[in-house]
């Protein structure tokens, strides 16, 4: 059965996460499990936060979920550095039904270790940049719509205010 996306508000997804401190069959499984779990859910990336694991381990496949030909796992991934400029649309498993467009930068370079703890470097540019931005953030307690303006921050909020309360009428009325 595939990992539980967390959603927006879940605390957990504010939270900065910590860092690995040892390669574990344990990890190993997670980042299996969460490969299957962002495949399931037509996902190209997923953070350990998003499936309530606040540790610093992504996976990213930018061919997913229909081929499953590029999965990456990243154990404590740092972005070493970023340049220019670029904006693109953004959704995320955790933030049900909202997509918008989201600054960031256009290249960047990341440090991690893989799954057998060797120091990997990356270099990514246009959706793969994006991508590791985005994972990184959430390690980091930060989501998509930190990075868009207030108005449609609270515009967004609102909306899931009103599930959250349909969701109690709901379970309330079952009960």
């Amino acid at each position: 059965m595939p990992l539980e996306i967390r959603k927006y508000p879940d605390p957990v997804l504010a939270k900065k996460a910590a860092p690995v401190t040892e390669i574990t069959p344990g990890i190993r499984e997670l980042a299996t499990a969460m490969a299957e779990a962002m495949y399931a859910n037509q996902g190209v990336g997923l953070a350990a936060p998003q499936v309530g694991e606040s540790l610093r381990l992504v996976v990213i496949d930018l061919t997913g979920p229909e081929k499953r030909e590029g999965l990456v796992t990243l154990v404590n991934p740092v972005i070493t550095a970023a340049s220019g400029e670029q904006e693109d649309e953004e959704g995320c498993l955790s933030v049900r039904d909202y997509r918008t467009n989201v600054r960031r930068a256009a290249n960047v370079t990341v440090k991690a270790l893989d799954l057998d703890g060797k120091a990997m470097e990356i270099e990514a540019d246009g959706l793969y940049a994006v991508c590791l931005q985005h994972e990184i953030d959430h390690l980091d307690g930060v989501l998509f719509i930190d990075h868009i303006s207030r108005l449609k921050r609270a515009m967004y909020d609102k909306r899931v205010r009103r599930w959250t309360r349909q969701q109690q009428e709901t379970a309330s009325q079952a009960g």
